[in-house]
């Protein structure tokens, strides 16, 4: 086995504590509780199965045998307007030679499109629900109304499709899409049911920036799973009430992929799309690479860095300068424990010569901002069937916090340390960009300097967020180990 010792620690972090259906009501809940059984499941952890994923925290090597899938871009309606469709699906894809695994997918077998947007854009998307069972479309980091926006309120059933619409109003980023019913969120999302929302701009445009799609622009989705000895994605046996984490390794969908790339600088747009792994992302050789974006748009100016940490719904922008780096031995896109993710082939020919601009966006934080008062706390804690937000499980009629739309507050973050320590939770956002004030009092990582839905939080971690809300309705705000999600993790922000 290649687990380090960081490593182990790191994944006993991020599968510490999940949750089960079966929950005490919340008047029932209370923290001397929740610590009683968190100090009998760690005596006995094998029999509860909270530690036993060590023996699977480290993902097989790929073997680089099959090219990357570049999903496809999805063509526009011949509708007036900008009209798109989407559609929940069921299919058979063949992961492994010569078997067909059942998936779900949009407008496919497997995964889903990426959806080109352009900021100023008034786009409808069609909604259909092809599946057997109800499921919504959940538009993540994009900032729109809370009818369109996905969440657990905005349930189609089998059959029934609906129309959204919305003015791009949001700066060049990458956004993806996944589904967001209740208590059946991570099951959807393991089956394939996730894309990637592309938003372009004028100054995404003139950066001169590597965007020859497919080419020197490449979408990565990473998502681990457990197939079955039929090679099978079944769920119902692999899922975890820890968090579902899984030893193989899609890309894409794709199974053992490598990326064959030119002499040039690339730009690989990372999207953590597992359920419940956490990937810090590296070059085998030890060489630096620069982030130029985070979940919701370009950093004023590029960070290197060697290496970068997702946590899950999390994205990030890196470019890699393969003109730059000895080619001579294998080089591969690893993960901390050193498990080989994404090996490259770089050819002899030399791309498109990119020159990565010293500024890329005005982002700020304003000393108004600075001086603004905490307004709302939100504490994260527990783990198996006592995961709670502020000491409840999620309540579609309860309206957790209200805020006023267009006014900016500011949210404490705390992830409440339990007996065995602890773990991180990445918490999400819907229908907006947050910015980081600080962590533990101090100033966010450069990279950490830009526009935000998700955020990583380590265990005793506070951290302070400014936030405001475009829109009205009701949004979700929540853990996103979907395993989390799922079993109540979640509350709910009313914006009048």
């Amino acid at each position: 086995m290649k687990m380090k010792t960081t490593a182990m620690m790191i994944s006993l972090l991020v599968i510490s504590g999940c949750s089960s259906n079966n929950s005490k009501p919340d008047e029932e809940m209370d923290h001397s509780t929740i610590n009683k059984d968190m100090e009998e499941i760690d005596q006995n952890t094998t029999e509860n199965g909270h530690r036993s994923h060590d023996e699977m925290v480290s993902l097989n090597d790929s073997t680089g045998e099959n090219e990357l899938e570049i999903p496809a871009m999805l063509e526009r309606d011949n509708e007036k307007g900008i009209v798109y469709t989407v559609r929940a699906q069921k299919g058979k894809t063949e992961i492994f030679d010569g078997t067909e695994t059942k998936t779900y997918g949009y407008n496919g077998a497997f995964l889903g499109p990426v959806l080109r947007l352009e900021k100023g854009d008034m786009v409808k998307i069609r909604t259909i629900n092809e599946l057997e069972e109800n499921t919504t479309f959940h538009w993540h980091g994009l900032e729109v109304s809370a009818d369109a926006d996905g969440g657990p309120h905005n349930t189609l059933k089998p059959g029934e499709e609906k129309v959204i619409e919305f003015k791009v109003a949001q700066e060049a980023s990458t956004l993806w899409f996944h589904p967001h019913p209740e208590g059946i969120t991570a099951e959807q999302v393991y089956n394939g049911l996730a894309g990637l929302i592309y938003i372009e701009d004028d100054n995404s445009k003139n950066l001169g920036l590597p965007n020859d799609y497919g080419k020197n622009d490449i979408p990565l989705i990473f998502q681990d799973r457990n197939f079955d000895d039929k090679k099978q994605l079944n769920y119902n046996a692999a899922m975890n009430d820890d968090g579902t984490i899984g030893d193989t390794l899609l890309i894409n969908g794709t199974l053992n992929p490598k990326l064959t790339v030119n002499k040039e600088k690339v730009r690989l747009r990372l999207l953590n799309g597992s359920n419940a792994r956490n990937y810090t992302f590296k070059l085998n050789t030890g060489d630096s690479f620069v982030q130029i974006s985070t979940d919701g748009g370009f950093l004023n100016e590029p960070v290197t860095l060697k290496e970068i940490t997702l946590t899950p719904s999390e994205r990030a922008e890196i470019v890699v300068d393969f003109s730059q780096l000895n080619t001579a031995n294998d080089l591969a896109l690893i993960n901390e424990d050193e498990s080989i993710l994404l090996p490259f082939e770089v050819s002899d020919q030399s791309g498109e010569i990119n020159k990565i601009p010293g500024e890329m966006n005005n982002f700020s934080i304003t000393e108004e901002e600075k001086d603004l008062p905490v307004t709302k706390k939100v504490e994260l804690f527990g783990m198996k069937d006592q995961v709670t937000i502020n000491g409840k499980k999620f309540d579609p009629e309860r309206i957790d916090f209200t805020q006023q739309q267009g006014v900016t507050e500011v949210w404490e973050i705390y992830n409440k340390p339990d007996m065995m320590g602890g773990m991180i939770h990445p918490f999400h956002i819907h229908g907006t960009q947050f910015k980081i004030l600080s962590r533990d009092g101090e100033e966010p990582p450069e990279n950490e300097r830009g526009w935000k839905d998700s955020i990583s939080i380590q265990p005793g971690e506070r951290v302070k967020i400014a936030i405001q809300f475009k829109h009205k309705g009701v949004y979700m705000f929540h853990c996103h180990i979907l395993e989390h999600e799922d079993n109540g993790m979640m509350g709910q922000l009313k914006v009048e």
